[in-house]
């Protein structure tokens, strides 16, 4: 193949098509002037050599066409992922210990175990049923779930890729890549392993990879292949006998480390061992973008992956309500232990003197003197013992069992209407909310925290240019989504305008949207800038913006269309603001950027260019990023942007004028939510410029650990005296109605974390965005970029470099702490960087963190890994023992929302994969709003009252049966027939509760969205306290007792027939049955809030098959009716007493619930009360003077919680007192600095 004159052409002809495509590729060299290199990379390697082989990095692979693993390595090639519960093997298992961890369970399943021996009170049959429709329904709803999961995953396992094999790339499926393959990837196809990087489309072998599903990062990472092996694999041909040995670190979950080396052998290298770092691995899940395709070798497969090392195990998650109801279910199980105790040893001592001294039968109905062991006067203890089996078995419908299955049934519905919310429906990407497991409906109306990633989730990962600020004067009058929401709260007439559709600005009519460009100033649109005063600074302004950044122009051939390909989302934006205000960037060289720039003499477009001299680049110590052009006059410039709190001190004195008039605007922007830079240059002398390259090239070329700062040194040398042209703000666009959700979240007392990847600048800006953080805020900043720690990084000391940064972090939040409890009652919020916050989650300091967190308004956590964001999660979940809700979008997010109570995932543009993982999914952030507020209400409280009301049924039964037993001195006869016992919970009392379950509102939406606070219901869970669940157990009693002593003493020693007779047990048993049963009714209808159809059809339907049933089952014959033969047409229904009782006796059973409701509602109201009740009064009178609004400020001030002094409604607050304080400022305090050290911007 090698000598083959074909092949050997088409690889010349593949290196010139590399060659003659400039992209992306040459921007590294005018910042470095060769291939990039990385500060510390030879001691790194250095260190990584001497550490292959040992403890964590003894993987050894061979790569190459039909090269085996390793037998170490066999069993764990496999690239298949399983992101599922169950499998096959383990469902069963698995289900049925889910299932038996509800203590109800366990106690039925040994009732079911006593059913079929002598001991039962009833039939085996009647006790088994009921536990095995709970069980099977609901592993059938759990294998349903997991088998959705299981299509996602085998989803992604069948994704294609390519594979050299048989001396070609063939197409082979991703579960089928194997470590060692040599994988191809083109462009926009995503990395189905981690791979270490060979070669790729460009001849210096870099590529450009879009880790968003990683770290939420959309800024493009650079990667570079060793040159050992780009010189030898140009092409696909030449992998053919290629053959290497890589040595590198065992699987781990850090993202952004990678040691190992690789020996290239088969004649293509030297056999010298070659030193890897992250430059050359391409992670799983990861997209190649802006290069044609690369060549990797699979060095991790599956879950050896980096992306699903930091993957978290699907938990089996329970909702707080249903682990406090086990302890309610072991309060039951408690009490019928004991009066199953008791009954025995009245069993016992009745049945010990059953036959007296003189020989008579005391019970003689019971034949003591002719009966087995169960009655035996002469073995009385034993018959008490055997005696307690039974009763525990009789006294079961104490425990709900169809409390579960109602409650499943109930949650199933609840999330079909979750599904079907029109309101929570994303017409534009046609996506509905989709509860993907009901075990968690109540938690949504109990969450305390939330903890959400930025990109994707609060943004649309796009910027647009709105306004700018030159020469003093500020331009555009675009509206931010931060205005808009503010507005939107005072009513402001500026909403008017928005609200009609406009929100986006167009132009021209007919003309489209630009994307990245909204901006909107005749002033200085269409070359109108030409007749401001400050023409020329203006030029100078647009100029800067098209010249000073890295982006890379697209032409389309067919419409001549530019489009930009940029490292971040904002320089975009700045390119195209430059363009469409006629300066356009259409070409770039090696050494050169080319305009098409409007002359303000002749008022045409003029073609400029621009020699690129130097690149000092971007980064977060600097803040700033500068070049240095010469135009073609000769002249040499300096232009530079940045952060404010850099580029200020950088000014000239003298010819800054407009220096704090800038600033005034830049707050302003601040205020609107928008991120801001400023923009200034300089003219260079040519002897000044020689002198910096001089100093300049020194330093690049310098090898010792102190490059970096050598190169900033003399950049900041350089950087000095600039001439102040003005600031741009760029709207970082958040998803629609962010700032309003926030705000609506925050009044309803809910915290707000968020964890995201990026750099800790991008992330406050989002944060003034969405209005966590504000002007005059005081933000705590915990980071190691600091001056003492990094020289110790660059030492060989790590155990020295660990223990500094360790004692930092702690100082940090010791001294953030003090400022917190010093100044009481100002809000707050915490900043901590990936890197401080490794130190702050570890096990004798995170204590400490959570403390001075929950301080806090807002926390923000910093460019976090995946395996971060899960453990902060975990901390706050585990740390407050509040219910905690996790949202995001992306891979990246997985790990924190399987971790948290409740996982919310995005159906965005980053995959399925949080989707996936997570319980509920909607497709924009503003749903979460009426997720929580109104569905997560609404289901707590139907739950809670749900559960309640059970319990209340089910003792008002169960005591029914138990004073009958003591009526009848604990004789192990059941009050009631089998089989009505069996349908008290099936067909005459469930209807209505899992009616009540799935349509109840106690307040409406509309009032839940209006009234916030109402939520904080479920976060201090009021409706499902011990005082209450205790109330309604209290409650069951009273109505137990009521029905049966008011229905015996009603019919006792009474003629209840015409013929003379008085009642027998089973007429008695059904009169008493029927009392409970319209009780139970009666008080669903005294109980509920909001009546629909459906729940008057299910209260009668309930009542009404009680009667059917009594008037069909005792048709049947008497073998199988047994004591309820014509019990209904021959005795009860033609008998005034029994519908006289049934009346009297129901109504009294609820008069003790109606009493304490009305008195509490006027003296003690809950919360939702108080609403209902101003509801009522705003029907009543709907004048605008006698408006709800004005008494719910009292009530709403007896039921207020701490104010966390973030979102919309904080920073108009905070903005009125500022003006009324004549202006006030950010405090920042860097923790990292001494306490003293405040630096305020």
């Amino acid at each position: 193949m090698a000598g083959d004159p074909t092949s050997s052409d088409r690889r010349r002809r593949r290196r010139g098509r590399r060659r003659d495509a400039l992209r992306l590729s040459r921007l590294y060299s005018f910042a470095c002037g060769g291939r990039p290199s990385f500060a510390g990379d030879d001691d790194r390697a250095a260190s990584a050599g001497s550490r292959i082989g040992g403890p964590g990095f003894s993987r050894v692979q061979l790569a190459g066409e039909g090269q085996p693993p390793p037998d170490h390595l066999a069993a764990s090639t496999s690239n298949s992922i399983s992101t599922t519960k169950y499998n096959v093997f383990t469902f069963l298992p698995k289900s049925l210990f889910e299932q038996f961890r509800r203590v109800a369970n366990v106690y039925f399943l040994l009732s079911a175990g006593i059913a079929y021996s002598p001991l039962a009170a009833y039939s085996s049959s009647s006790a088994i049923a009921p536990l095995v429709v709970v069980i099977v329904a609901t592993m059938i709803k759990e294998a349903v779930e997991d088998y959705r999961r299981n299509q996602q995953d085998t989803e992604v396992n069948n994704r294609r890729t390519r594979v050299f094999k048989d001396g070609a790339f063939q197409d082979a499926r991703w579960k089928d890549v194997r470590v060692g393959d040599i994988v191809r990837v083109d462009k926009d196809e995503f990395f189905p392993a981690d791979l270490v990087l060979l070669a790729s489309s460009y001849e210096d072998a870099i590529c450009y990879v879009e880790t968003m599903n990683l770290d939420g990062e959309t800024n493009l990472k650079l990667k570079q292949s060793l040159e050992a092996t780009s010189a030898s694999l140009p092409d696909d041909d030449s992998f053919t006998g290629f053959g290497a040995t890589i040595r590198c670190e065992d699987p781990n979950a850090h993202l952004y480390i990678f040691v190992g080396n690789i020996e290239i052998h088969g004649g293509q290298g030297d056999d010298h061992q070659h030193p890897l770092s992250p430059q050359q691995l391409l992670l799983r899940d990861s997209k190649l973008r802006n290069t044609e395709f690369v060549y990797g070798a699979v060095v991790f497969t599956g879950h050896d992956t980096k992306v699903m090392q930091n993957a978290m195990k699907v938990p089996s998650k329970r909702s707080n309500i249903e682990r406090k109801m086990d302890w309610v279910i072991y309060l039951l199980l408690f009490s019928l232990f004991l009066i199953s105790v008791v009954g025995s040893i009245f069993f016992g001592i009745a049945t010990g003197d059953d036959i007296r001294d003189d020989g008579r039968m005391k019970r003689w109905y019971l034949r003591p003197d002719d009966t087995d062991i169960f009655f035996d006067p002469k073995n009385a203890a034993v018959a008490a013992v055997l005696h307690f089996f039974t009763a525990m078995m009789l006294y079961g419908y104490f425990i709900p069992i169809s409390l579960y299955i109602s409650i499943e049934i109930v949650k199933l519905l609840q999330a079909l209407f979750i599904n079907q919310d029109i309101h929570m429906y994303h017409e534009e990407s046609d996506t509905p909310a989709h509860a993907r497991t009901s075990n968690l409906n109540e938690e949504l109306g109990q969450v305390d925290t939330i903890l959400t990633d930025k990109t994707g989730t609060l943004t649309c990962n796009s910027m647009e240019f709105i306004k700018c600020s030159i020469a003093g004067t500020a331009y555009g009058r675009g509206v931010t989504e931060v205005e808009r929401a503010m507005a939107k709260r005072k009513g402001s007439p500026l909403i008017a305008d928005m609200d009609s559709g406009n929100q986006h600005f167009q132009p021209d009519e007919g003309k489209p949207a630009v994307k990245g460009f909204n901006f909107r100033d005749e002033r200085v649109m269409d070359g109108n800038w030409v007749n401001q005063p400050n023409s020329q600074v203006i030029e100078m302004f647009f100029r800067l913006l098209a010249v000073c950044h890295t982006c890379i122009p697209e032409v389309d051939e067919e419409s001549g269309k530019i489009s930009y390909e940029a490292e971040s989302p904002d320089e975009a934006a700045f390119v195209v603001a430059a363009r469409e205000l006629g300066f356009t960037f259409y070409q770039r060289t090696q050494t050169a950027v080319f305009l098409h720039e409007f002359d303000p003499m002749s008022g045409k477009q003029v073609d400029r260019s621009y020699k690129i001299l130097n690149v000092l680049e971007f980064n977060s110590a600097r803040k700033r990023m500068s070049v240095i052009v010469k135009n073609e006059e000769g002249k040499t410039f300096l232009f530079s942007k940045g952060a404010d709190s850099v580029m200020f001190e950088r000014l000239s004195g003298s010819q800054s004028a407009y220096k704090e008039v800038t600033q005034q605007h830049i707050n302003e922007y601040a205020d609107a939510g928008l991120r801001t830079l400023v923009l200034a240059y300089r003219e260079l002398e040519e002897n000044e410029y020689t002198n910096f390259d001089k100093k300049f090239t020194a330093a690049k070329n310098s090898i010792s650990n102190d490059r970096d700062e050598k190169i900033d040194e003399v950049a900041d040398l350089l950087e000095r005296d600039l001439i102040l042209l003005g600031a741009t703000a760029v709207e970082d666009k958040l998803q629609k109605g962010v700032p309003e959700c926030v705000d609506k979240l925050a009044q309803a007392g809910i915290k707000i974390w968020v964890l995201t990847g990026d750099k800790m600048e991008t992330a406050i800006n989002i944060g003034y965005a969405c209005s966590l953080l504000r002007q005059g805020m005081k933000q705590i900043i915990i980071t190691l970029d600091t001056a003492d720690i990094i020289t110790l990084e660059k030492g060989s000391d790590k155990a020295a470099t660990i223990k500094a940064s360790k004692d930092s972090v702690v100082r940090q939040i010791n001294e953030g702490k003090k400022l917190v409890n010093a100044t009481a009652g100002e809000a707050f919020a915490l900043i901590i960087d990936g890197r401080s916050l490794t130190y702050a989650l570890e096990d004798d300091t995170k204590d400490m963190f959570l403390d001075l967190a929950i301080g806090c308004g807002s926390v923000i956590c910093c460019r976090s890994s995946p395996k971060q964001k899960a453990l902060v999660t975990r901390l706050v979940k585990k740390g407050t023992g509040k219910v905690t809700l996790a949202i995001g979008d992306g891979a990246n997010d997985v790990g924190m929302i399987q971790e948290a109570d409740i996982g919310v995932g995005i159906s965005g543009a980053e995959g399925m994969q949080a989707v996936m993982a997570s319980d509920v999914s909607i497709a924009q952030f503003r749903f979460l709003e009426r997720l929580l507020l109104v569905h997560g209400h609404w289901c707590y409280s139907r739950i809670t009252s749900m559960i309640c009301y059970f319990f209340y049924k089910n003792i008002t039964f169960g005591v029914t049966m138990f004073l009958y037993e003591a009526y009848t001195s604990f004789s192990g006869q059941p009050f009631y027939n089998d089989w009505s016992m069996a349908s008290y919970n099936v067909f005459f009392t469930s209807l209505p509760v899992i009616a009540m379950g799935v349509f109840d509102q106690d307040v409406s939406a509309r009032f839940c969205l209006k009234f916030p606070m109402l939520y904080q219901e479920g976060p201090q869970n009021l409706l499902f306290r011990w005082r209450r669940i205790l109330g309604w157990m209290f409650y069951g009693v009273c109505s137990g007792v009521i029905v049966f002593f008011l229905s015996a003493s009603a019919l006792q020693h009474q003629a209840f027939r015409r013929s003379g007779e008085v009642i027998d047990q089973s007429t008695l048993g059904a009169t008493a049955y029927t009392c409970v049963v319209w009780a139970v009714n009666l008080q669903m209808l005294i109980t509920v809030s909001y009546f629909t159809l459906v729940q008057h059809a299910c209260i009668w339907a309930g009542v009404a098959l009680w009667y059917v049933f009594l008037a069909v089952y005792g048709a049947i014959t008497p073998s199988f009716s047994t004591t309820y033969y014509q019990v209904f047409a021959g005795a009860l229904a033609g008998a005034p007493s029994y519908w006289v009782v049934t009346l009297l006796v129901s109504a009294a059973a609820v008069v003790p619930f109606f009493a304490f409701a009305v008195a509490k509602s006027w003296f003690f109201p809950d919360y939702h009360n108080q609403i209902q009740w101003l509801r009522h009064r705003e029907r009543a009178h709907p004048d605008p003077e006698a408006s709800a609004d004005v008494e719910f400020g009292h009530a709403l001030r007896q039921f207020s919680v701490r104010s966390t002094g973030v979102g919309v409604s904080a920073r108009r607050d905070a903005a009125v007192l500022r003006r009324v304080n004549g202006g006030a400022t950010t405090q920042v305090h860097h923790a990292a600095d001494s306490p003293q050290q405040q630096q305020v911007s």
